[in-house]
C-alpha cells in the first residue's frame, strides 16, 4: 500500500501520474483540510475536491481545480443579490458542497462524507481528510489574521505574510485511517504541495509527524520548488515570511525528521549537496508536470526510491 500526504494542484497532478502505474484501491491520500471554510452557508473543502475531482477525470485542466466546462449561473445571481462572490464556484461544484453540508448536519463527519463522494464520482482512490475536527489555517498580514482562502483567492496572495496560525490544531485529532494508513504503508510520499499550509498543516495534527517518525515505510518527498520559486500558489511569500529561504533545500528541512528521500529538479541539482548533509538521499529529475506523460514520468521516479 502507497500513502500520500497531499495539498491541491499539485499532489494532484502527481497522484494522476501515480494512479497509471498502480492500483487505485492500492492508493490513500491523507489530504489537508486547513482551506476548508462556510460560504453561503455551506462547508468547502477545496483541497479535497481538487484531488476528488482530478481523480474523477472531472477536473477544469485549465485551472487545476474546478468542474471543467462548470457554468457559474447560481454564482451569477448571488452576485445580483449583493452577496460577495470572489471565490468561484460552479453550478456543479455548488452541487458537491450541498451534498457535503446535508450529510455533515445529519451527524456524518466530514471522512465518511468524502468517502461517499468518492463512491458516487467512481473514485477508488482512499481519499481521507487529515481530520474530521474544525481547522483552518490562518494568514497573519499587517491589517491582522484573514483566512488562507481570504488571503490567497480574495486578496491574491499580495499581502506581506507575518505568520501563520493554525486554529483549532491544539484539538484537532487524526481522521480515522490516517494513522494506520502512515504506519501500515510500503510507501509513502510526500506530494509536491506548499510545506507550510498543505504539508505543514497535516504535520501538526496529533500523531501525524510521530508516525511518520516510526514507520518502516519508505518515505519519498517530491519538492514544490523549482529554482526559487513555486509552480504554483503562494509558497514563497509564505516561506520567506516566516524565515526561510526559498529552496528546495528549506523544504527538505522542514521534513528532515522522517524524510528518506527528496526528489527534485534538476534546475536545483545545485543543492543536492546541502541536502544530502540532511542524512536525506537525493533524486534529480524533471519535477514539472505540463502533460499527462509528465506526470507518469514523475510518478516512476518517485516509485522506483
Amino acid at each position: 500500500m502507497i500513502t500520500a500526504l497531499a495539498g491541491g494542484v499539485g499532489a494532484a497532478r502527481l497522484l494522476t501520474g501515480l494512479t497509471k502505474l498502480v492500483k487505485e484501491e492500492n492508493l490513500s491520500v491523507i489530504v489537508n483540510t486547513g482551506d476548508d471554510m462556510e460560504m453561503f452557508g455551506l462547508h468547502i473543502s477545496p483541497d479535497i475536491d481538487i484531488v476528488t475531482y482530478t481523480l474523477a477525470g472531472v477536473v477544469d485542466e485549465g485551472k487545476g481545480w474546478g468542474i471543467k466546462n462548470d457554468t457559474f449561473q447560481c454564482l451569477e445571481m448571488l452576485k445580483k443579490m449583493g452577496l460577495e462572490t470572489w471565490f468561484s464556484i460552479g453550478d456543479k461544484d455548488f452541487a458537491t458542497h450541498i451534498f457535503r453540508t446535508d450529510l455533515l448536519g445529519k451527524g456524518f463527519k466530514l471522512s465518511k462524507v468524502t468517502e461517499e463522494i468518492c463512491q458516487r464520482m467512481g473514485v477508488r482512490v482512499n481519499i481521507v481528510p487529515m481530520t474530521d475536527d474544525k481547522f483552518e489555517t490562518w494568514i497573519k498580514v499587517e491589517e491582522g489574521l484573514v483566512h488562507f482562502e481570504d488571503y490567497f483567492v480574495k486578496r491574491q496572495a499580495k499581502d506581506k505574510v507575518l505568520g501563520v496560525e493554525f486554529v483549532g490544531a491544539a484539538n484537532a485529532k487524526p481522521a480515522p485511517k490516517v494513522i494506520d494508513s502512515i504506519l501500515n504503508a510500503e510507501m509513502i510520499i510526500i506530494c509536491p504541495s506548499n510545506p507550510i499550509v498543505s504539508i505543514g498543516t497535516i504535520l501538526s495534527i496529533d500523531g501525524i509527524r510521530e508516525a511518520l517518525r516510526k514507520t518502516s515505510a519508505k518515505i519519498v518527498g517530491v519538492s514544490p520548488i523549482v529554482a526559487g520559486a513555486p509552480i504554483k500558489g503562494p509558497a514563497d511569500k509564505l516561506l520567506r515570511g516566516l524565515g526561510f529561504e526559498v529552496s528546495a533545500f528549506s523544504v527538505a528541512k522542514l521534513y528532515e525528521d522522517f524524510l528518506d528521500t527528496f526528489v527534485i529538479d534538476i534546475k536545483d541539482a545545485d543543492e543536492k549537496g546541502r541536502i544530502e548533509q540532511l542524512r536525506i538521499n537525493v533524486k534529480v529529475t524533471d519535477t514539472v508536470m505540463k502533460s499527462l506523460a509528465d506526470k507518469v514520468r514523475l510518478a516512476k521516479a518517485v516509485l522506483e526510491n
